[in-house]
């Protein structure tokens, strides 16, 4: 693995995943970021990374949507493996305007698979980095496993499952050397303060309302986004071809378990609110969105036995960082807030 081609660097998972291979792996060769600079993306995720490792870093500015772009990229870098992040991926956004995710995620995902497939002999890796939203929801009990059934419930679960089946496809169909992670719910720094975690602690830093879906508690398995990248590496450099790998914390919490905890670190990390109210007092019972899975959760049994990975962090160790990046970082969160940050130019 000479040439890693990363789909999708600049936002929040493909930003933490490049930071972390390149400063925390043993990884040799030379990552190409192709990324569109879509509104998720924030121009200077990586520029710390581009300066501590000049000429193992590039970056192609192109959409996932143009084949000739795409093709170009592969010849031009010599790329020899793919790790692919780039996706939509906001629910609320996918029910508003699900041809995004259509042409995004799926004819995105097709252009990538053509592109290697037709280079055959030269991809020694092609990785898709999926979500657990593609097994719809589960009962109170029981998680998914790699062999659940695929049931989505969202325009943006169901491009996710046809990209996944596109990537096994093209395994069975072509044998492109393939592998394909499931993960649960990220959180941690950089994140498109759209999620539920960052557009929480946002909210509750400044004193706004705190909206939470239905009665909030909607259940989901918490991951630490760098313990997500730890296991996508395990998977990219030590997984079996053609194998699918669930990722998740073993960390289910409701919403509202979420929202609450968020409130009580904010009160101890920012200054507090006027007349000294808990944040908690903000939190406000909002319309439920449509088709809202009501739990998720992943037995990541597979990838712990296999190649013997664990997450690091804890659910509270992992959320009092993330708080922590988001009050130290407020220049980034300024640009976000203003959309001064679209107007910014990457580091090539």
């Amino acid at each position: 693995m000479n040439c890693l081609l990363v789909t999708g660097g600049l936002g929040f998972i493909g930003s933490n995943f490049i930071r972390y291979l390149l400063d925390e792996t043993d990884f040799a060769g030379t990552v190409v970021n192709f990324d569109a600079l879509t509104y998720a993306a924030h121009p200077r995720n990586l520029d710390d990374v581009a300066r501590r490792h000049p000429g193992r870093y590039r970056l192609v500015r192109g959409d996932l949507r143009d084949q000739a772009c795409v093709e170009r990229a592969f010849d031009e870098h010599g790329i020899d493996a793919v790790c692919h992040f780039a996706a939509e991926s906001h629910v609320d956004r996918s029910i508003a305007s699900p041809g995004d995710f259509i042409h995004t995620n799926v004819v995105g995902t097709y252009h990538l698979l053509e592109a290697a497939r037709t280079r055959a002999g030269r991809i020694g890796r092609f990785h898709h980095v999926s979500t657990d939203e593609v097994f719809g929801e589960l009962g109170a009990e029981g998680a998914f496993r790699e062999d659940s059934p695929y049931r989505p419930n969202s325009p943006y679960a169901a491009s996710k499952a046809a990209a996944d089946h596109l990537v096994r496809a093209y395994r069975r169909t072509y044998g492109l050397p393939v592998t394909i992670t499931n993960c649960s719910n990220n959180y941690g720094p950089h994140q498109f303060p759209e999620k539920l975690i960052p557009l929480m602690i946002l909210r509750a830093l400044e004193g706004q309302p705190l909206p939470v879906y239905g009665d909030g508690l909607h259940v989901r398995d918490w991951l630490h986004v760098r313990d997500h990248c730890r296991a996508v590496w395990e998977v990219l450099r030590r997984g079996r071809i053609g194998e699918t790998y669930a990722i998740g914390g073993r960390c289910e919490r409701t919403n509202l378990d979420v929202v609450w905890r968020i409130c009580e670190l904010a009160d101890q990390m920012a200054p507090p609110l006027a007349g000294g109210r808990p944040r908690t007092s903000l939190i406000q019972f909002v319309a439920d969105r449509p088709g809202h899975d009501r739990r998720y959760a992943m037995d990541p049994t597979r990838i712990e036995t296999e190649l013997g990975w664990r997450p690091d962090e804890t659910f509270d160790s992992g959320l009092e960082k993330t708080v922590r990046w988001y009050l130290d970082n407020r220049d980034w969160v300024d640009s976000i807030r203003t959309g001064a940050y679209r107007s910014l130019e990457p580091p090539a």
